[in-house]
Formats: structure tokens, C-alpha cells, sequence
């Protein structure tokens, strides 16, 4: 045997170089002859004859030759498994039910702690959705890779999900990629004209519903700000002003858009008295609509600046700089007119207002997609919100109010992400909201490290509180797989600073204590979900007060100076 055959190779070996021979009078030796002291520094044997020698290179040439024998009996073993796991499933008794990935289930965090969110595909869709607790977003499988492998975060794929391939086919064929329920399905397959009539008819019943809602929100008594109010820059929604709150709840945001514009709206019914006195009330309207549309074109086409952002006075402008549908457009610009807040003039407002809200009623359903119609108001009405929360935390950043101004410049980051995904004039300028997010955020973690190492036990709570509650959700929500150089650099700092004070000899142990236990909430963004509580809802009085405080603010950017509207 090979084993057999390597112990006689072994003591042939050892008899060769242990015992002489009878030849060791021929034999030559190793190294040149020298001194007695040299040859003994010289490892033993001292002499090998030619055949000791020849015998050796024998048996390492043969192990050799065995080793690369056996090396490339592995190699050709390897070969043959892999080889059979490719082959595997080409059995046609295996591939008789073809499936596909239908959802992956994604773990974060630790073994014993940590957070689940899943990757469901949608058939209608086509497409990845992400639902990660109440959230449910629309993915893309580069993503879902991301998340899957893991990388800079410490997430990976928990569990895979496969559905039979006909099923998912099947599913697919049968929503044929519409998103409408059953009730729009079966709608679908009446004949057209029964079709066309049940849409008429739900088209009246919205009508309908919109001015009764209207129609009770002009019940409601109009509350004039009080001189201590009206000296103020906002005026929020979550106040004493309940009248505002009731006209909030039941105006659809196209109402309240134009509620917004009202004042421009009224300055272009005042100038068609002539049209109106000459011609009649359709005239006039027609004048006011294409004199106000042609006003707002010429303001959407104007170059902006960074001290004057055109889309904060009016809708219509941000419809027109991002391509709106014209009859988006156009029934925008009618509702303005059909608004039953126009109460100016009784005469001539309030039968240019009846004459516009005939008009609307004549629009069919065919006319304007009401779905899309709503989404256009929708992201206005985000944009909106975008502008104010990031003008209110560039304020009160500037006035040195980090707590208040870092939640609103997140929140104003968060909603703006989702504007920007539909378009760069969607939103605003999202550097310019990253940046003062980042520093505002350390300088409330010099604010929280300082109160900290007080040894106060007040300032101490007051220092954690705001870790716990701000910084460590900020740094939560910033810690994506987008996040930039920047923003992870800041994270880095803030986490260096607190990693400094481990150790510190004048802190007690109750202290260390207590930063042992935020540490682990500061390193690892995965062992839990942080929800930073939304800040107050405020608004400005009228686009003209938003525009001013935009053009305040970007002014004191530049300037360096603090910020103060009138």
C-alpha cells in the first residue's frame, strides 16, 4: 500500500544515512575540507557518498510526484461536485413547476435585537415595494440587492419566499397591470355606454359633494387676527384658531390653493369692470382667466434667483415649470375663479364665480384624469410644506434654536426626497437642506457633550434627553444607503466625541454607567426604529409672507446676518 510503501521508503532512508557502508571509504564529502572547528559547525553527516545521494533525490522526486498526483485528484474531485450541483436541477422530474422570487424578508441589527422590514414583488406594479412597519414604498432590486448582501449597514437577507411561476402569471394576467379594485374591474367589463353613464353619474356625485363641502366651509365665521397675532411671521394650525382647523378638514386641496391665491384672483377680476360693463359676465371671465394665465406663464419663465423662488406665489407656476398637463393647468386656473370666497365685489365677483363653477361642472370626467388632477395638488401641497418647514428651521437655526430647527430641517429633508424622485424642479434645493441639517445637528451635539460632562445632574438629563430624542434619531434617518460623504463624516465626529469620554477619570461611575448605555444606541443605527416626532404644522398668512421670509432668509445666508421678517 501507499502507506506500506512510504514507512519502507522512511527506514531505507534512515538506514542509509545512520549506518555506514561499505563504500564510506569512497564517499566524498559534503563541503570542502577545512579545520575541525569549521566541520563541526556544519550539520551532520559530514560525508554522503553518491549512491546515499541518488537515493534520496529518488524518494523526494517520487513523494513528489505522488503529492501532485493527489493534488490533481482534488481538483478533478471538485470539478466533478460542482458539476453536479449545476446539473441538479436539470432533472425533468425537478423542473416541472418553474417559480420566482415572490419576497425577501431583511433582518438588521444584532442576533437578539434588531429590526425586520420586507421586499414584496407587485405584479399590477411590475415592481419592488418596501413595506417597513406603516411605511409601504415603491424599491428597485439594486436596492433590495443592497439590503439583501449587506455593506455599510449591518443588513442581510432573512428569509426568501417563492411563488410557482403560473401563479404569479396567472395573478398578472388577471390585474393586467391596473391598479383599480374589484369594483373598477368589474365596472370595466360593462358595455360602454351603461360604462360611460355610471361614470357621469359618480362624477356629479363628486361634484356635488365638493360644493356642499364648500358651501358649509362659507358657513363657517371668518376669524380676523388680533393685532398681537398679526405681528407674527406664522400663524400655526395646531392653535387656538379653530375656524381655520374646520376650513382645513373639509376643503380639498384645490379649494384651498385657491383659497391661497384669492387676493392675486381678485386683483384680476377688478380688472374686467370695463369687460364686465360692456360685454357681460362671460366676457369678463374670459378676460380675467387668459390675462391671469398669461401673467403667471410670463412669472414661470423668469430666471430664478437665489433670493426669489417664483413657485411660492402661485400654483399655477409650479404646474407650469414642471410640464403640467394643460388641463391641469386650465381647471386649476377655473377653480381660482369659481372659488366661493371671492366676496370683493357683490355685483360682478360673485356672478364671475357662478359663471366659472358652470363651467367646471361641464367638465366631464373624460375631460381631465381627476387621479392625476389631485397628485399635481398633492405635490404642491407638499412643496409648500417642504419651503415653510425649511424657512422655519433656517430661522430659528440662525436665531440659535438648534432643538427647534433640527426637527423641521429633517422633516423638510425627508418630504423633499420624495418631491425630487418625480423631478429636480419638483423640490427645493436639496444641498441646501443637508447642509444646515448637518450643522445643526452638531451643534446640538456640542450643546448635548457639554451638558453631559457638567456632572449636573439636571444638565446631565437635559444633555441625554436631547441625544435620545434628536440626535440619535437624525443620525438614524441620515444613516441610509444614500447617505453622503458629508453627512457620514459628521456622524463620525459626533460619535468620536462621545467615544472620548470613556475612560475619563473625572467622571464617576454612575456617568460612565450611563454613557455605556447610549453608546450602543450611537454605533448602531440597526438595533432599533427611532421616530422623530413631526414638529408643529405652520403656515405663512399669504404667498406674498412666504416669499418675503424666502427672500429674507437666502439674503441672510449670504450675508451672515440673523434673520428678522416685518
Amino acid at each position: 500500500s501507499v502507506l506500506e510503501g512510504k514507512d519502507a521508503r522512511t527506514e531505507d532512508a534512515a538506514f542509509f544515512l545512520s549506518s555506514p557502508s561499505p563504500q564510506q571509504k569512497s564517499s566524498t564529502p559534503l563541503h570542502p575540507s577545512g579545520s575541525p572547528a569549521e566541520m563541526s559547525e556544519r550539520p551532520a553527516p559530514h560525508v554522503v557518498s553518491e549512491e546515499e545521494r541518488n537515493l534520496v533525490r529518488s524518494c523526494l522526486q517520487r513523494w513528489r510526484n505522488e503529492i501532485e498526483q493527489d493534488v490533481q485528484d482534488l481538483k478533478e474531485s471538485i470539478t466533478r461536485i460542482n458539476l453536479c450541483i449545476e446539473q441538479m436541477y436539470c432533472d425533468p422530474l425537478l423542473q416541472q413547476v418553474p417559480y420566482r422570487l415572490h419576497a425577501v424578508l431583511v433582518h438588521e441589527g444584532q442576533a437578539n435585537a434588531g429590526h425586520y422590514w420586507a421586499y414584496i414583488y407587485d405584479q399590477p406594479r411590475k415592481s419592488w415595494l418596501k413595506y417597513n412597519d406603516i411605511s409601504v414604498t415603491e424599491s428597485s432590486w439594486e436596492e433590495l440587492e443592497r439590503d439583501s448582501f449587506g455593506g455599510l449597514k449591518n443588513a442581510s437577507a432573512y428569509c426568501l419566499m417563492y411563488i410557482s411561476d403560473k401563479v404569479s402569471r396567472f395573478v398578472a394576467d388577471k390585474d393586467d397591470g391596473s391598479e383599480v379594485g374589484q369594483f373598477q374591474q368589474e365596472v370595466e367589463a360593462l358595455p360602454p355606454e351603461l360604462r360611460h353613464y355610471i361614470q357621469e353619474d359618480n362624477w356629479r356625485l363628486e361634484q356635488e359633494a365638493e360644493e356642499w363641502e364648500e358651501e358649509q366651509s362659507c358657513k363657517i365665521p371668518q376669524m380676523e387676527p388680533s393685532p398681537a397675532s398679526g405681528s407674527q411671521d406664522l400663524s400655526s394650525e395646531s392653535g387656538p384658531d379653530q375656524s381655520s382647523v374646520c376650513e382645513q378638514s373639509v376643503r380639498s386641496l384645490s379649494s384651498e390653493h385657491a383659497m391661497i391665491a384669492k387676493e392675486q384672483t381678485a386683483k384680476a377680476i377688478a380688472n374686467t369692470a370695463d369687460a364686465y360693463e360692456k360685454n357681460g359676465v362671460e366676457a369678463a371671465l374670459c378676460e380675467a382667466f387668459h390675462e391671469e394665465y398669461s401673467r403667471l406663464y410670463l412669472l414661470a419663465k423668469e430666471t430664478p434667483t437665489p433670493q426669489n423662488d417664483a413657485r411660492l406665489q402661485h400654483v399655477l407656476i409650479y404646474f407650469l415649470q414642471n410640464n403640467a398637463p394643460q388641463q391641469v393647468v386650465e381647471r386649476t386656473l377655473l377653480e381660482q375663479f369659481a372659488d366661493k370666497n371671492l366676496s370683493y365685489d357683490e355685483s360682478r365677483s360673485i356672478s364671475i364665480m357662478k359663471v366659472a363653477r358652470a363651467k367646471l361642472r361641464e367638465i366631464g370626467p373624460d375631460d381631465v384624469d381627476m387621479e392625476e388632477y389631485k397628485r399635481w395638488h398633492e405635490d404642491y401641497s407638499l412643496f409648500r410644506k417642504v419651503s415653510v418647514y425649511l424657512l422655519t428651521g433656517l430661522e430659528l437655526y440662525q436665531n440659535r434654536k438648534y432643538q427647534e430647527s433640527l426637527t423641521y430641517l429633517v422633516y423638510a429633508y425627508q418630504s423633499n426626497t420624495k418631491l425630487l424622485m418625480k423631478g429636480t424642479n419638483r423640490g427645493v434645493n436639496e444641498s441646501l437642506i443637508a447642509l444646515y441639517r448637518r450643522k445643526c445637528l452638531l451643534k446640538l451635539n456640542e450643546v448635548a457633550a457639554s451638558l453631559f460632562v457638567s456632572c449636573e445632574e439636571a444638565r446631565v438629563a437635559e444633555g441625554i434627553s436631547i441625544l435620545n430624542e434628536l440626535i440619535i434619531p437624525c443620525m438614524h434617518l441620515m444613516n441610509n444607503f444614500e447617505i453622503s460623504k458629508e453627512d457620514l463624516d459628521a456622524i463620525e465626529v459626533m460619535r468620536n466625541r462621545w467615544c472620548s469620554y470613556l475612560g475619563r477619570e473625572d467622571m464617576d461611575a454612575k456617568l460612565q454607567m450611563k454613557l455605556g448605555e447610549l453608546l450602543p444606541r450611537l454605533l448602531d443605527c440597526s438595533t432599533e426604529v427611532v421616530v422623530l416626532k413631526e414638529p408643529p404644522k405652520i403656515r405663512p398668512n399669504s404667498p406674498y409672507d412666504l416669499c418675503s421670509r424666502f427672500a429674507a432668509v437666502m439674503e441672510s445666508i449670504h450675508g451672515a446676518s440673523t434673520v428678522t421678517v416685518k
